[in-house]
């Protein structure tokens, strides 16, 4: 039995806004919204945005080079770059400043691409400045790069697809019939919806050898060719072999790079002339300043950028008996004059986004450079048979021109020339055409002799070509022959170079240089100093602001990290080598500022977690207490800080590192005390616990503080101990209290 058809909902309706529109409100499932909405989406992003395509070009690279193409600029002088970008938006209408970024990119003047396809004039910036940005487009002129005429190279001869622009006004090309592999040649970066690509670039002349010899032998040794990646901005490649090799094979790793340096003996100086291409010049300075302030760095005085016209160069000045190698072997592996390009070698198949490594990367563009010579060839082939029908045609007239003369003569109508040769003479109508259009001044032995012989030339050229389309192997050799010439006519030398791991000066250990014991004092008002053993012999009292006074203090290494709990829930990881050495005279950093908290935010305990093993306890002013193991800090990245450090369900009133098990006393504001053994609590690995009962409060009172038993000044300790908890404690007696210790104290000093 059939079922019975539902009736259908009807839409719910918004309340009018105030234009007085309605809008209407459909339920929708979120898997369908997902299809509908967010994939298409997310295709177009992948498809026709981010993702380069097997001619190494995304789609806004290639409207703008065609665009250019299509102005003249291929042999032309330059234009202004303005004209440009208004000529392309008939192509690519995503705004002016987006298509200027993609042509300033692809300039000669921003050293981006190691065959540059712009031909620029005037500031286009610098890829290795993040703040020497490019001059406006009214200011600035471009042409296409010579080597573009490999780019173009017979693209109205159907090599590629044509198809319409985004208002059907124009057509442009799906692909650009590149004669060497660009997608190696070019360095390419992109991201998509749920993808990226990273695209190294390699010599010019290397990847043009290496399908040279991929075109002879598909299982030759690229490595032999291929030597490494090549960038623009020099410097040199760590030839490790087992990482090149994942990269070569999979299309996914990771390279490293490392700058280019020289030594100035008479200045005492180190210049440093090349960078890796993943970083820039103000990267570097900032993260030197950084190490300076910290006091990683104490070989260095000062650090100037002294880039020019002529290049960059960041010059370094030493200090007396520095060593520039073990400085520069110390900068390298703590700045980012050493970084590694993460490969990804996403490329766009048919319209499939495919990861591939350098072998299948040149299968793929082989095949396709095969197609498009082929479609070369047989346009070709069309045309001259087109030729040699029409000649054919003319070959017949010209046996009887006499006849052919009376047969126009004698037709009284100009429409009827074209159908009486054709009956005359057994020709169709494209050879009528072609004969009616003869000049009568060709009408001569010469001419006719001419034409005759060129109906041989072209049968001969014909049966060439189709045995070009027949033969694989030719067309190999058409494209071999088309490599070689770009190797003779825009081959370059290397950029970068190549050092061997063996050859590279391994930096001290900075954990070495790093780890001597310091002493650490933590004032209740946020204030940390970190002071020397021998500093500290010679210092006198510790100074403190007005109202504020000693919390902490311990004995720490200065290469181990500190934990900071702030009255937000929240705790903050740093290294003590990151907070400045100071004197007992001064005050030390504050750190919240130190670390960066957020405003208003305040720094209430510090610990030193060691290796992580012991645990730390925390008093709630509810009287709760938790025990949490050091492990729940602990983590694998170097995260500055966790939220959700600990309960939030009362405030913190007291903090105690626990590394092995101790008595400690906790107090209230009605003046009673607890002692207890850490034993009762049970550490636990949940950071947000809210721990167990340790002191039983009266209404209206709280838990004030925590203290080790040992850092008391409690006389009668078995009136304080408990054996379980929780306990309310005893009220404090007069000598067990701490302000009665200090006026004694305070009463002995003065006599």
């Amino acid at each position: 039995m059939p079922k019975k058809k539902q009736p259908e909902e009807t839409p719910k309706k918004s309340n009018p806004n105030v234009m007085g529109l309605h809008a209407q409100v459909v339920d929708q499932e979120i898997t369908d919204t997902l299809e509908v909405n967010f994939m298409p989406y997310a295709m177009s992003v992948i498809v026709s945005r981010a993702i380069p395509e097997i001619d190494g070009f995304k789609p806004a690279h290639r409207k703008l080079l065609y665009t250019m193409y299509k102005m003249g600029l291929l042999s032309g002088g330059r234009t202004k770059s303005a004209n440009i970008v208004g000529q392309t938006m008939r192509l690519n209408p995503h705004g002016d400043a987006a298509i200027y970024e993609t042509m300033v990119r692809l300039s000669k003047g921003y050293e981006a691409l190691l065959t540059p396809f712009v031909d620029s004039k005037g500031n286009f910036g610098k890829v290795y400045s993040r703040d020497l940005s490019y001059a406006a487009s009214r200011y600035t002129e471009a042409k296409l790069a010579p080597i573009c005429g490999e780019l173009f190279r017979d693209i109205d001869s159907d090599t590629v697809d044509f198809v319409d622009n985004y208002d059907s006004t124009m057509l442009e090309p799906t692909l650009l019939p590149t004669s060497f592999p660009n997608v190696l040649v070019s360095a390419n970066t992109g991201i998509a919806v749920g993808m990226a690509s990273n695209i190294c670039s390699f010599n010019l002349e290397e990847v043009c050898r290496t399908e040279i010899e991929y075109l002879s032998d598909p299982e030759c040794d690229i490595f032999a060719t291929l030597t490494a990646p090549d960038f623009t901005t020099g410097g040199e490649v760590i030839y490790e072999a087992d990482a090149l090799r994942e990269v070569y094979e999979t299309g996914r790793g990771s390279i490293k790079l490392r700058a280019r340096w020289r030594y100035d003996k008479k200045e005492n100086l180190i210049e440093i002339y090349e960078i890796p291409y993943t970083t820039t010049a103000e990267a570097i300075m900032d993260k030197v300043e950084e190490l300076v302030k910290t006091g990683k760095l104490r070989e260095i005085s000062d650090m100037r950028d002294e880039t020019d016209l002529t290049g960059l160069k960041l010059t370094v000045d030493l200090k007396r008996g520095v060593d520039p190698d073990k400085l520069m072997a110390k900068l390298m592996k703590l700045t980012p004059l050493q970084d590694a390009f993460a490969c990804n070698f996403n490329i766009l198949i048919a319209g499939t986004p495919k990861v591939m490594g350098i072998r299948e990367i040149l299968s793929e563009w082989t095949a396709w450079r095969e197609e498009s010579v082929r479609r070369r060839v047989f346009a070709d082939v069309t045309k001259k048979k087109e030729r040699l029908h029409l000649l054919r045609g003319l070959g017949k007239i010209l046996l009887d021109i006499d006849k052919a003369i009376a047969i126009i003569r004698e037709t009284e109508e100009e429409r009827e020339v074209v159908p009486n040769l054709m009956i005359g003479f057994g020709i169709d109508e494209t050879q009528a055409e072609f004969v009616a259009e003869i000049k009568l001044r060709n009408i001569n032995k010469e001419y006719i002799l001419k034409r005759l012989e060129d109906i041989q030339k072209l049968e001969e050229d014909i049966a060439d070509l189709e045995d070009v389309l027949k033969n694989r192997r030719r067309v190999r050799g058409i494209i071999k022959k088309e490599l070689e010439n770009v190797i003779k006519k825009y081959g370059q030398p290397r950029k970068t170079g190549i050092v061997y791991p063996h050859e590279i000066l391994e930096p001290e250990e900075s954990a070495r240089e790093d780890d001597y014991p310091v002493s650490v004092f933590f004032s209740r008002g946020g204030y940390l100093k970190k002071i020397l053993p021998q500093s500290l012999r010679m210092s006198g009292e510790q100074k403190f602001k007005e109202g504020d006074g000693l919390l902490t203090s311990f004995e720490a290494r200065n290469s181990g990290e500190l934990l900071v709990f702030t009255d937000r829930y929240q705790c903050y990881k740093t290294r003590l080598s990151e907070i400045p050495e100071t004197k007992a005279s001064a005050l030390g950093a504050y750190l919240p500022t130190q670390l960066g908290m957020e405003e208003g935010e305040n720094a209430l305990f510090v610990c030193d977690p060691r290796d992580y093993a012991g645990s730390v306890l925390l008093l709630f002013e509810n009287g709760k207490a938790a025990r949490i193991a050091l492990s729940a800090f602990e983590t694998k990245t170097n995260r500055k800080k966790l939220t959700g450090a600990y309960s939030d369900k009362s405030p913190l009133a007291g903090f105690l590192p626990v590394y092995q098990d101790f008595e400690a006393a906790a107090y209230t504001s009605d003046g009673r005390c607890v002692v207890f053994s850490t034993v009762l609590l049970a550490p636990k690995t949940t950071r947000i616990t809210q721990g167990v009962g340790v002191v039983t409060l009266k209404r209206g009172r709280t838990a004030v503080e925590l203290k080790r038993l040992e850092d008391t000044h409690i006389k009668n300790v078995s009136r304080y101990r408990v054996r379980a908890v929780p306990a309310a404690g005893a009220i404090l007696r007069e000598e067990d209290r701490e302000e009665q210790q200090l006026s004694l104290l305070g009463g002995e000093g003065d006599a």
